[in-house]
């Protein structure tokens, strides 16, 4: 029994000593500094955001294709149900959620290019706005990020103004990524859509319209600018015949070591 007895207890001080030793090599093992968890943190949020943007819409729409030939089916057809009842609801200033603007990832999101929004002149909430911005660039990074999302500071720098920020009509048609745009305060670049908030949605409302579009974006080269305004003078037309302010937004950049240039954004 004694034998017994001084096996087991050094069979246990031999695990003690093994798990005392296991921790001192954890706690030794350096652990990512400050710098370095925000470098993430800022990656995964631009990660998120080019992933939604390329994939949500397709993903969504063959999902709930699979579906109608599962047992779940009655879920394809409830959302097609809503999508028909929903259809005009982009063209009527859409269904934007201020939670989203405030969502934390925004701001990893502006830190990691960096973004900026400098303030050259003052909005009148009394009055109603369009804004074109140049160039686009790839992404749209620069306006994304100051008319969807609050990281930016614009409800601050200009208060009592409602920023939308135009995209195109066919990505409304998207199931789930059409819920995602419009919870951000975007609506289609149409004439209906900017009208109906320019003019049937009181004052203060400031749509963005990227006026270059596709083809200025396929014209974007490290450190030139091209800019595409000829044929694209419908903005101007629609400022007329609503009767509102036109103002411009201009992003510059920077090039900056690695893939990062930051954005200057002067409004």
């Amino acid at each position: 029994m004694k034998t017994i007895i001084t096996a087991c207890s050094q069979n246990l001080s031999g695990s003690r000593a093994s798990l005392l030793a296991t921790l001192r090599t954890l706690l030794a093992v350096p652990w990512p500094s400050q710098r370095d968890v925000r470098a993430w943190l800022q990656l995964l949020a631009v990660l998120q955001w080019v992933l939604s943007f390329l994939l949500l819409g397709t993903v969504s729409l063959l999902l709930l294709v699979y579906l109608v030939f599962t047992s779940f089916w009655p879920i394809s057809a409830l959302y097609l149900a809503w999508v028909i009842f929903d259809w005009d609801t982009p063209e009527k200033g859409g269904r934007r959620l201020p939670c989203l603007r405030r969502w934390p990832v925004w701001r990893h999101f502006r830190d990691y290019f960096p973004v900026k929004l400098v303030k050259t002149h003052e909005l009148s909430p009394s009055h109603n706005y369009i804004i074109g911005s140049h160039p686009h660039g790839i992404l749209c990074v620069g306006a994304f990020c100051n008319f969807v999302t609050g990281s930016t500071g614009f409800a601050e720098m200009f208060p009592g103004i409602r920023p939308s920020l135009t995209t195109l009509a066919g990505n409304f048609r998207l199931p789930l990524f059409r819920e995602y745009l419009m919870s951000g305060g975007l609506c289609p670049v149409t004439r209906r859509a900017i009208g109906y908030l320019l003019s049937k949605n009181g004052t203060g409302n400031a749509v963005a319209i990227v006026i270059g579009g596709a083809a200025e974006s396929l014209s974007c080269r490290p450190g030139i600018t091209t800019l595409i305004l000829k044929n694209r003078k419908g903005f101007v037309r629609m400022q007329h015949i609503l009767n509102c302010s036109l103002h411009c937004i201009y992003n510059t950049s920077e090039e900056k070591q690695g893939l990062n240039k930051p954005f200057h954004h002067k409004l």
